[in-house]
């Protein structure tokens, strides 16, 4: 059977890989930092790092990494269960604590991945009454999430407030019991703010709850680095907030759900990737512990991170190149075309930058792109020369073939 399907499948990679979508992964010999070993594919050896989620610089931080080896002597290295068999520990419950503490919110719970946290929530708490009302660009996770889900689906384009209401009214008048708005606080692609406060005021409106994804936001957006609901001034008015401990928050896996305590709790006993998926390793819950305490006195690194972000989209500019507007640490370089995207991501990776180009299906067919992600970490010198491999890879793509 499997010979017939393996043509097929082989006739697919084909078409990717001629249309210019193929993503090869590239191999790194090194811990996660500001500059990695690159083992194979493209240019060898050391390069900069500008397409990791590290936007604080704490993957790799010498007393996260103390504190993670500190609690595998302390805890062990894996739970073996999921957590209402025997896989809770003090540490995971002190790490929820925290979290609800840092995010403003009543309760938490842990999962392993944000993915699975955006899988878990919609199926539970809404069913054919309800109705679920979804920023067009939202995380994939959430859309796969929403399909879980019997509630009717709405949808509305990205950050339209005027479409967000069409969409509410709808659902009001079509007689949903449950009205639920969920939205990413920064679109990964994008690096765009979700406008919370406006969203809540429509959720106020229309009685509708509301849910943020806030991957991409929490540790440094917002004056205490507590998310877009912080930036936006509303974190008592948002229901549920998910998020991951892998990018910011020390960049290793895991994620969470903060919210009303009743919605965590409903979650604990009905959310099916919590129930039946292994408990965070604690390992990662104790490090992520540290990584809020750093938090608390994190105003140089999301300093840092602020000013490499405005240096590298100010001097792009200069140079030309079309980067998408705003003041977040994801700075998307448009191209347009998928196949210039992933040779000028070749050709900057042989000189020293290891970026990635983005593709259809991940951005719309003809908005390829290459998602430059500041860090901390980085130093100014690191920010200048980024740019100025841009401004080589350009050249050399601009040059006339040789006959």
């Amino acid at each position: 059977m499997f010979d017939s399907v393996r043509d097929d499948l082989r006739a697919t990679l084909d078409e990717i890989r001629a249309a210019g979508l193929h993503k090869p992964e590239r191999v790194i010999g090194s811990p996660q930092s500001a500059t990695v070993n690159v083992t194979g594919g493209g240019r060898p050896g050391e390069v900069l790092n500008f397409c990791a989620n590290n936007y604080l610089g704490l993957a790799d931080h010498p007393e996260v990494v103390a504190a993670a080896h500190e609690a595998l002597d302390r805890w062990g290295y894996g739970m073996a269960s999921v957590r209402f068999i025997c896989g809770t520990q003090e540490v995971h419950k002190e790490l929820e604590a925290r979290l609800s503490a840092f995010l403003g919110q009543e309760d938490t719970i842990l999962y392993s991945s944000c993915f699975d946290a955006n899988g878990g929530v919609f199926e539970t708490l809404l069913d054919a009454e309800d109705a679920v009302i979804s920023d067009a660009l939202n995380h994939a996770s959430i859309i796969d999430g929403i399909r879980l889900s019997k509630a009717r689906r709405f949808r509305y384009a990205n950050r339209d407030l005027a479409d967000l209401e069409r969409q509410l009214k709808e659902a009001t008048e079509g007689g949903a019991r449950r009205k639920l708005i969920v939205t990413d606080g920064v679109f990964s692609m994008d690096g765009y703010v979700a406008p919370l406060d406006e969203i809540c005021d429509l959720a106020d409106r229309y009685d509708a709850m509301v849910m943020v994804d806030d991957s991409h936001a929490v540790g440094f957006v917002g004056p205490g680095g507590r998310g877009t609901p912080e930036l936006h001034g509303v974190m008592d008015r948002v229901d549920i907030v998910t998020g991951t401990l892998g990018k910011a928050l020390g960049g290793a896996s895991g994620g969470y759900v903060a919210a009303r305590a009743e919605i965590v709790a409903l979650l604990r006993q009905r959310s099916r990737p919590y129930l039946f998926s292994n408990t965070l390793a604690p390992v990662i819950a104790a490090a992520s512990l540290k990584v809020l305490d750093l938090l608390e006195t994190a105003d140089d690194l999301r300093t840092r991170l602020a000013e490499n972000t405005a240096l590298f989209r100010h001097r792009m500019t200069e140079e030309g190149f079309d980067v998408l507007p705003g003041d977040h640490a994801i700075a998307p370089v448009m191209i347009g075309d998928a196949t210039v995207a992933g040779r000028m991501a070749e050709l900057l990776l042989e000189r020293g930058v290891y970026v990635i180009g983005f593709s259809y299906p991940v951005v719309p067919q003809g908005k390829a792109r290459i998602r430059v992600q500041l860090s901390a970490a980085h130093s100014t010198d690191d920010v200048h020369r980024a740019v100025d491999a841009f401004v080589a890879a350009r050249a050399e793509l601009a040059e006339p073939a040789a006959d």
